[in-house]
């Protein structure tokens, strides 16, 4: 038996119960890990309401980081005693659990369980909005929602440490001095100021190349109104709710605009991309051109306050749940 979070029914943070829960030894092409802490993210909130459908109960969680105890039949590439981490494995509001081989990556030294637990959803998105998606480069000039969010943190030194012009938004003084602290060169109070009128200002009118969107619902479509000609709007995220109507209408009048949904899961799919996409975070990691900040630590039984705190935007950066 292990603990677990266990969802039996769609709804609020109330809805996150502490169970007991029976723990199998690990089949094939599987490991047993021992989880020294897991990512809280805003896709947890997603599949807890029901916006994005799994079957029911479920365990939450995609993210976690923790040591090898067993392997299942037939795994040869890892190893009891191996220091592994994972981004998209469904379960991971767990003390113990399987994992499928297919899922992990290992965790270089020098990079702490609990850094990897917090930065490897949160990390490989930056890596692959940055990176893949839109290219980002020297002379880049992007905008970024929710910038002292946990991704934006990590996006914010990244596209800096790329050469790009950052622009965030956040929605208090003490999130947009954090976010200046990390990398970004302006940042919009988008509870006060017109974002968009602000961001062509900051441009001169020119606009930005690309924008980062997980806000959703409250940013769209003033997102399109900070483009150049041929920009990109990424939809990344619906913290806000989800864009109810996208018009594509909308794309031409505005500039001839791009748009596209993506997702870490598709960028991830093979072990090739895992590995490429895990190896480009942690070198930039321990290049310290990016610093992953634990902002915030619940005990996994208090997952329920976690998620209150994160949807009340009381939370900033990386927050962890502790077994």
């Amino acid at each position: 038996m292990t603990k677990a979070i266990v969802i039996r029914s769609l709804g609020g943070p109330e809805v996150l119960k502490l169970e007991d829960v029976a723990l199998a030894a690990p089949g094939p092409g599987e490991v047993q890990i021992r989880q020294a802490a897991v990512g809280l993210n805003f896709i947890d909130v997603y599949f807890r309401t029901g916006l994005y459908k799994t079957d029911l109960p479920f365990i939450p969680g995609k993210e976690g980081a923790g040591v090898v105890t067993a392997l299942g039949e037939g795994v040869t590439e890892f190893a009891v005693g191996d220091r592994v981490a994972y981004a998209s494995a469904d379960g991971a509001y767990t003390a113990e659990r399987n994992v499928a081989t297919r899922h992990l990556v290992r965790v270089p030294d020098g990079i702490s369980l609990e850094t990897a637990a917090a930065m490897m959803l949160k990390g490989m998105t930056a890596q692959y909005l940055l990176l893949q998606t839109y290219q980002v480069k020297p002379g880049s000039v992007i905008l970024f929602h929710a910038a002292a969010g946990g991704v934006g943190l990590i996006a914010g030194q990244w596209a800096k440490a790329l050469g790009a012009t950052v622009i965030g938004t956040a929605g208090s003084q003490a999130k947009i001095d954090l976010a200046l602290a990390h990398g970004y060169d302006h940042v919009i109070d988008y509870g006060k100021d017109d974002f968009a009128a602000r961001v062509r200002e900051l441009t001169d009118g020119k606009g930005v190349d690309v924008v980062y969107d997980s806000v959703g619902k409250d940013t769209y479509p003033k997102s399109l109104d900070c483009l150049k000609p041929r920009g990109l709007f990424v939809s990344f995220g619906n913290s806000s709710g989800p864009v109810e109507a996208f018009n594509m209408g909308l794309l031409a009048q505005k500039g001839s605009l791009f748009a596209t949904r993506p997702t870490l899961f598709a960028y991830i799919a093979t072990r090739e991309a895992l590995d490429a996409c895990a190896n480009s975070l942690f070198d930039i990691v321990q290049s310290n051109k990016v610093r992953i900040n634990i902002n915030q630590t619940y005990p996994l039984a208090d997952a329920g306050r976690a998620h209150t705190d994160l949807e009340t935007r009381k939370t900033s950066g990386t927050t962890l749940l502790i077994p």
